[in-house]
């Protein structure tokens, strides 16, 4: 029998690539940005993912909501980040384009999990 775990859920399989293809992009900027940019753009998405598996655990919808609302503002503080890496030159447009696209697939999946908690289709309060 599998054990359905936050892993299994699409939204956070995203949100985790997204993350892994932060680390992967921001490794390239300039040395000056290590505490800057690099560091707060590494941060919001790691939150993300986090905010998904926490909510995951969380007994009752509002606080599972609350939760992935947090996850959602992390992925718009992203969208900034993104935006403003491409503004200093820091990533191309290939990067820009790809960071963009996963970030929108992810809160496409994180807007469907969440309204399916607000549904309770098929989600039990406790899941």
């Amino acid at each position: 029998m599998t054990t359905f775990t936050f892993q299994n859920i699409l939204a956070w399989q995203k949100a985790h690539e997204f993350t892994l293809q932060v680390y992967e992009t921001t490794k390239d900027f300039p040395e000056d940005e290590k505490f800057g940019l690099t560091a707060q753009f590494r941060r919001a998405a790691v939150s993300i993912g986090a905010n998904i598996a926490e909510g995951y655990k969380k007994l009752s919808k509002a606080d599972k909501l609350r939760f992935l609302n947090i996850a959602e503002g992390s992925m718009a503080e992203c969208m900034n980040y993104i935006i403003l890496s491409k503004d200093l030159g820091f990533i191309n447009d290939v990067q820009h384009d790809s960071l963009k696209d996963n970030i929108e697939r992810a809160g496409k999946l994180l807007t469907a999990y969440s309204k399916g908690i607000i549904n309770n289709n098929g989600i039990s309060n406790n899941l």
